[in-house]
């Protein structure tokens, strides 16, 4: 089998989601699974729904301006009339409905099983659209597939019971499904984290063990710097699991960082396409002789810098840091960069779940704290260090870190 993964801006409007059926056309509508994502911007309009439902606020006129968008998509591509209007009208009353009757202070719980209707709708759309015109295939519920904990927001995938379903499927026809989401045990939803689409279509690849795995974005393929955010990028038309592995985990945004590892296991290649212009060749990810190491530059921005340091200017011992590293775990924040000394520690962090000040409450009991929010990380890969005078030029570093061909800087 084949996975097609399309994230949202593929999908976002009816042109959009015609234009998904062109590409598919272009590579042979057979023997594939697709993961689709919300459409547009539909997350974070979800996202504001939780957010005004925890403040008591009036969640309902936003869930129905996300339903008229939805609307409006369909209105584009079925004819009136067609049972795809009663459906999404259905799931949006089926947001409303938890969100009155739920009794959990849970934020996290119940962000899961709100945004995650974002996936259902659009996956819904789409499979109903294809089905229109003859690209037949079978619309499945992910989240009868793809099994993990119960850890809300940033699910952990048990991986045989979820091999154990997914293994079942008929590899002879086709498939739409949702990314980012599993369920629990209880059958509640659980998300794989942010952006884990591109993660949800590589554990559908590992399971079905897929012959490939292709992600459909809006830029040629996987680039030596975001073309946004950098001048004379490049495309890099062919690199190793490990430098996309390590380009993921500094943050290269094209690429989830979860999504390489399971590919890897079985040798599955991995390709970044243009849904603009699907004949263009994109980047190959996987085991070649044409592997390219170009120096590329990533940059993370909404970081924040936390040092700490002992009361008493002693040791930062293992004690410290196994203490430092379990309050990190609690409260979900990710270490991006890391520098030690005698008596300090240097973390840059991701704090996706706003508890970052928290964190720092509880370091205070013990340790003395600086923090300094919304820096970024600059980091450049396969760095040449004869020219490296250039990338300290306009930037106010306050952290770096120097490898054999990694340059790293915190920036304000």
């Amino acid at each position: 089998m084949k996975i097609f993964k399309f994230g949202g801006a593929s999908v976002k409007d009816a042109e959009s989601v015609r234009n998904v059926s062109m590409v598919l056309k272009s590579q042979g509508f057979a023997k594939c699974l697709l993961v689709i994502s919300a459409m547009g911007k539909t997350t974070n309009e979800l996202e504001k729904v939780v957010e005004l439902y925890f403040k008591k606020d009036n969640y309902q006129t936003e869930i129905e301006k996300i339903k008229r968008k939805h609307i409006e998509i369909a209105d584009g591509l079925f004819p009136e009339n067609h049972a795809v209007f009663a459906e999404i009208n259905l799931f949006f009353d089926d947001i409303d409905s938890f969100l009155r009757r739920n009794k959990s202070p849970n934020y996290n719980f119940v962000y899961d099983q709100v945004v995650s209707c974002g996936e259902m709708i659009s996956t819904k759309i789409v499979s109903e659209y294809l089905n229109e015109i003859q690209f037949i295939n079978q619309w499945l519920d992910a989240r009868d597939y793809v099994k993990t904990d119960n850890s809300y927001r940033e699910g952990v995938v048990d991986w045989v019971k979820t091999e154990e379903f997914i293994s079942h499927l008929n590899k002879e026809i086709c498939y739409v499904t949702q990314g980012f989401i599993g369920s629990d045990e209880n059958n509640f939803t659980v998300t794989l984290g942010r952006e884990g689409s591109d993660y949800s279509a590589a554990i559908f690849a590992y399971c079905l063990n897929a012959d490939a795995m292709t992600i459909w974005k809006d830029v040629p393929g996987v680039m030596t710097g975001d073309p946004r955010k950098f001048k004379d990028v490049r495309l890099l038309s062919n690199i190793s699991y490990e430098e996309a592995i390590e380009m993921a985990y500094y943050g290269a945004s094209i690429i989830h960082p979860k999504t390489l590892q399971p590919l890897q296991q079985k040798n599955i290649p991995f390709y970044v396409k243009s849904f603009v212009d699907p004949t263009k060749e994109g980047t190959k990810v996987g085991a070649s002789d044409k592997n390219q190491s170009e120096e590329s530059y990533i940059l993370k921005e909404n970081q924040t810098l936390l040092k700490i340091s002992t009361r008493d200017f002693s040791f930062i011992a293992e004690d410290h840091m196994s203490l430092i590293f379990g309050y990190l775990s609690k409260y979900k924040i990710k270490v991006s960069l890391m520098q030690n000394s005698a008596i300090s520690l240097a973390l840059c962090l991701e704090d996706k779940f706003n508890t970052i000040d928290e964190l720092n409450e509880e370091l205070q009991k013990i340790f003395r704290t600086e923090i300094v929010k919304n820096v970024s990380l600059f980091t450049v890969r396969n760095a040449k260090m004869d020219h490296i005078d250039q990338f300290y030029q306009e930037k106010s570093v306050l952290l770096e870190q120097i490898s054999k061909n990694t340059l790293q800087m915190v920036t304000q």
